[in-house]
């Protein structure tokens, strides 16, 4: 699908730029070179310099000209994938454009907080930028300080972007409860599910990656690997899964069960439901997000379940599956109206076994609306 020019969104990039003393942004990683050009690259050898006056550059590689031809700008200077006169890994290519576009801005700000970064279109292989990258401007100032905050808060068109990999997302769910059965493993509970995310034909959607973590019965637990357990008859499968939709995300953890859940495990469901719907209640414009972290971990506590989860209970999502703002008893900032964020209590049984939820909100001005159409809790698969 072909997006109309974001103007709101990028005003109020140039709006946090004027306010942080920047003639430009010098950005590398692909959720930030689409968040700035509507361009989300194969390889991650791309680039974008965008100033505070004028028209954003796009680098990019010869190959991917079809593809420019979506982004927001018209300045668009290609590099050469091959170069039969130059050694180097392309990035080195792209640094020599990024340099020639930014050389008459007196103040430039790089991604030098960002610790993490989207995948590209190829996903496999991330690129990632050695440390001349960033020593090529010895006098660049952090762009994360305008990066975060522009990200933290949604425009009508990127709620719609999100709205699309939610649904996404839940369609999956609905497919893969329909086709889940005890016995069959872990992994291929997964593969049912990302096959439909990327195989099947989403409307308004070019491309769309799935992402997934299973774990059935007692292999739940904080962070482990999807592997062969066999999924169980009455104990929840987890499914903690992640959708790109031509470069913006979802973030939920869905339960499932084939039979009658056990009895253990419903008592513990209506325990972090409440939680959870105590949590959702919660988040107005204006309300504190290091209250939002004490009311759910207190909460976890109050239930029996002390010190948990490792995992942060609230984030950010957008160009990124996990993004500020982050919820943190010991951190600042509050929710603000128009933010999306994942709310995802949880809590991991002794030796395996444990619950999770999660779904991503929009904020708005009378609270929290659920994005998902995939409900919470334990799920009967249809049978």
């Amino acid at each position: 699908m072909t997006w109309a020019k974001d103007d709101q969104k990028l005003e109020r990039v140039r709006a946090l730029m004027g306010e942080h003393d920047l003639d430009a942004l010098v950005v590398r990683a692909p959720d930030n070179v689409l968040y700035l050009t509507n361009f989300w690259g194969m390889k991650g050898y791309d680039a974008c310099v965008f100033p505070r006056d004028g028209e954003p550059v796009l680098i990019t590689i010869e190959a991917s000209a079809e593809d420019a031809e979506k982004a927001w700008t018209k300045d668009v200077r290609f590099i050469k994938g091959y170069a039969p006169d130059d050694p180097r890994p392309v990035p080195g290519r792209t640094l020599d454009a990024a340099l020639a576009a930014s050389r008459d801005y007196a103040t430039v700000g790089l991604e030098l907080s960002m610790g993490t970064q989207a995948a590209d279109r190829m996903v496999g292989e991330p690129t990632t930028f050695t440390k001349a990258w960033f020593d090529a401007w010895p006098d660049a100032r952090d762009g994360m300080a305008v990066l975060n905050p522009a990200r933290a808060i949604k425009t009508p068109q990127e709620i719609e972007r999100v709205r699309l990999a939610n649904e996404i997302c839940a369609a999956a769910m609905e497919h893969v409860r329909r086709e889940l059965r005890p016995g069959m493993t872990e992994a291929q509970a997964a593969a049912i599910w990302q096959s439909y995310v990327h195989g099947e034909q989403h409307e308004n959607v070019e491309l769309a990656f799935g992402f997934s973590l299973v774990w059935s019965g007692s292999g739940i637990k904080t962070f482990t690997a999807t592997g062969q357990r066999p999924i169980q008859y009455d104990q929840p499968t987890l499914f903690e899964i992640w959708v790109v939709a031509d470069g913006y995300w979802a973030d939920h953890t869905k339960l499932l069960v084939p039979g009658e859940l056990r009895a253990d495990y419903r008592e513990y469901e209506q325990q972090l439901l409440d939680v959870y719907n105590r949590a959702i209640d919660y988040c107005k414009p204006g309300a504190s997000l290091a209250g939002l972290d004490v009311l759910m971990r207190d909460g976890l506590t109050d239930a029996g379940y002390p010190d948990q989860p490792t995992h942060p209970v609230c984030h950010g999502v957008g160009v990124r599956a996990h993004e500020p703002p982050y919820a943190h008893r010991a951190g600042g900032g509050t929710i603000e109206e128009n933010m999306v964020l994942a709310i995802e209590p949880g809590a991991y049984w002794e030796g395996g076994g444990g619950l999770r939820v999660e779904d991503n909100f929009l904020i708005t001005a009378n609270g929290a609306e659920k994005l998902s159409p995939f409900p919470d809790g334990v799920v009967s698969c249809a049978t």
